[in-house]
């Protein structure tokens, strides 16, 4: 069950939220009360444990011969061979989540990651085992998988696994090639190991003196953390040296995205897709127009983005605006403190409207340490939920600092959670892993009815433009930045499949054409320096197969959503629960969200979230104003 297999994988890293500071050098774990911690002994009692079911999931994998070339056989042999699968995939799965967490919570330790390193080499071995079953089941004809269907209700819960195999048959091989594709994904991380240990550990940094006379090494969190300096001759230099030294390795990081785009290539051929693009988006069923339309939404709403950098130029006080202007606040900002405790009660407020079994379910994640909230030393940076844990619940880790935005990444972080836990509550485990296109969806939702419950209740006008300036940056970078990426990432693989090269020095000019037209260079809103060419190379997500445009999108639906739940109230709450949150992968996902009255293959989510952009710059023009 290769489908599973990559749900598992994605289920930690994609629902992996911004970049937060880790610990300070004083900040031990052993320090944070254990009602702060995750307990992850609801998953395994010891590492003993974990190593005693490893040991015995590795040694059934050889079952999986006892299955093979018999599906086709009878109802009861297909049904069997797809309910071992699923055991071995769900034990897998907890197994994959101890290991991570246990990693997690310290990176620094060599035991944890020797134990994630173990587990992933079980994953490619159980993956080629099982390698078979798609390519069987493919070979039964359809009428044949009805027969049994009708013979065996059991069967039934398998109903839109099979289904999709079906509907992916046209790009399924043989079981001899499906075998070799499985064994290929050993080197198919390869391209973005190599920029990843590059980037974070082998290319050399610029050092920038500061005005305060402190020299920092620049790299991608010191860039991150000073570009939004309020002094702008920093952030000019900041930008100079920062893209200054990824401009100088221009080759070598073009050398190793055009490796990732020719191993999708290569996946695209091998499956017989007609483009690249296809072949990230089918495995989902999303229709490609879905992706051109988004492009195209953006590309009509420009203007709404213009308005938005006149605004931000505005509130800076400038004469002109330039790119590194992108990134300071809009306003002053405003010291917005909470606890951990008040930030819990908080959220359970905003999120009333969801109705009391939903809150009942946040007091279990609360407290029953469900969450890992402290930074520690070598504790993984950012914040992430967890659902891969079927039988048990999902985690969240967190690097709270008592903001607002550690607030906000918690409500989405919860998002995520209770996305999973209604979905593994209420599906069997084939069905349970939420289609990756509606992965953001639940989260975003959190963050817009949590900000409305907030600025419901702050009426000072400072707290409100701090507030609002965040939302609105938050549709610029979302929907628009990702929207950029997206098509950025779309004409590098449409140029390569033409069997044109791509170089670094390409890639830099086409990005740079892109993030003019974004930005209204042409209309004089924004002047972009050609040196900015290069922040192509800056970003991680060009690695995702075409992941990025599901942030714009999620956005848009998450708008949609969230505005119908406060609009309609508890009628909408509980179709949202039952139809989206507990849906898991039991429909598609553009039907999924059909059925919550959302449909992404029109424009109205995307106008819907124009429409709130635009309120949101007309409530901050009022207050400026006034």
């Amino acid at each position: 069950m290769k489908k599973l297999f990559g749900a598992l994988l994605m289920s930690s890293f994609l629902l992996f939220s911004g970049t937060l500071v880790a610990g300070t050098p004083d900040s031990g774990r052993d320090k944070i009360p254990a009602k702060y911690k995750w307990d992850l002994t609801d998953l395994y009692k010891s590492n003993e444990a974990w190593k005693a079911q490893k040991k015995e999931l590795d040694s059934k994998i050889s079952h999986f011969q006892e299955f093979k070339g018999k599906l086709a056989q009878s109802a009861d042999m297909l049904y069997n061979c797809l309910e071992f699968s699923s055991d071995m995939w769900k034990t897998y799965g907890r197994l994959s989540s101890y290991a991570g967490k246990l990693s997690d919570q310290d990176t620094r330790q060599s035991g944890p990651m020797s134990m994630t390193q173990e587990i992933a080499q079980l994953g490619t071995k159980l993956s080629g085992a099982s390698s078979f079953i798609e390519p069987e089941i493919l070979s039964i004809p359809k009428t044949t998988i009805d027969k049994f269907l009708k013979e065996k209700k059991e069967l039934r819960i398998y109903r839109q696994y099979l289904d999709n195999i079906q509907r992916m048959q046209p790009h399924t091989m043989s079981a001899e090639v499906e075998k070799v594709i499985a064994e290929a994904g050993i080197m198919s991380d390869t391209p973005y190991d190599v920029y990843g240990i590059f980037k974070n550990a082998d290319m050399p940094r610029p050092e920038l003196t500061l005005k305060d006379g402190k020299s920092v090494a620049l790299d991608d969190a010191a860039y991150t953390l000073h570009r939004a300096d309020p002094d702008r001759e920093v952030r000019k230099k900041v930008f100079e040296a920062f893209f200054g030294a990824y401009k100088n390795f221009e080759r070598t990081f073009g050398t190793e995205l055009y490796g990732e785009v020719k191993k999708d290539i290569f996946y695209k051929n091998v499956r017989n897709y007609k483009s690249s693009l296809e072949s990230a988006l089918n495995a989902n069923n999303i229709p490609t127009s879905v992706y051109h339309n988004l492009i195209e939404g953006v590309h009509q709403n420009l203007a709404t983005l213009h308005r938005y950098l006149k605004l931000r130029k505005r509130m800076l006080d400038l004469k002109d605006l330039h790119y590194y202007d992108m990134y300071p606040s809009l306003v002053k900002k405003v010291d917005m403190n909470y606890t951990v405790e008040e930030s819990e009660a908080l959220i359970k407020k905003a999120l009333a409207p969801l109705g009391k079994d939903y809150i009942a379910t946040l007091d279990k994640a609360f407290n029953n340490r469900w969450l890992d909230i402290y930074p520690n030393t070598g504790k993984r940076s950012g914040a992430y939920s967890s659902g891969g844990a079927y039988d048990v619940h999902p985690y969240i880790l967190l690097n709270f600092n008592g903001k607002y935005d550690d607030v906000s990444t918690m409500a989405h972080e919860l998002g995520h959670t209770m996305h999973s836990y209604y979905s593994n509550t209420n599906q069997p485990y084939v069905n349970s892993h939420y289609p990756i296109f509606l992965a953001e969806v639940a989260s975003i939702t959190n963050e817009s009815i949590l900000i409305d419950y907030v600025l419901k209740h702050t009426q000072d006008p400072q707290e409100r433009l701090s507030l609002l300036g965040n939302q609105l940056e938050t549709f610029r970078t979302t929907l628009f930045r990702q929207t950029q990426f997206a098509e950025f990432e779309l004409k590098i693989h449409e140029l390569a499949e033409k069997g044109e090269a791509l170089t670094g020095e390409k890639m830099s000019q086409l990005y740079l054409d892109i993030l003019k037209t974004y930005y209204g260079a042409d209309k004089d809103i924004t002047k972009i320096e050609d040196l900015y060419s290069i922040e192509w190379a800056y970003i991680p997500h060009f690695y995702y197969n075409f992941y990025v445009f599901q942030y714009a999108t999620s956005l848009c639906a998450a708008t949609a959503v969230s505005q119908k739940i406060l609009a309609e109230g508890p009628d909408m709450s509980k179709k949202y629960i039952h139809n989206f949150l507990s849906a898991g992968d039991s429909d598609y996902a553009i039907p999924i969200l059909k059925s919550i009255g959302v449909d992404m293959t029109t424009q109205q989510p995307f106008n819907m979230a124009m429409k709130k952009m635009n309120q949101i710059m007309d409530e901050i023009e009022d207050i400026l104003n006034k």
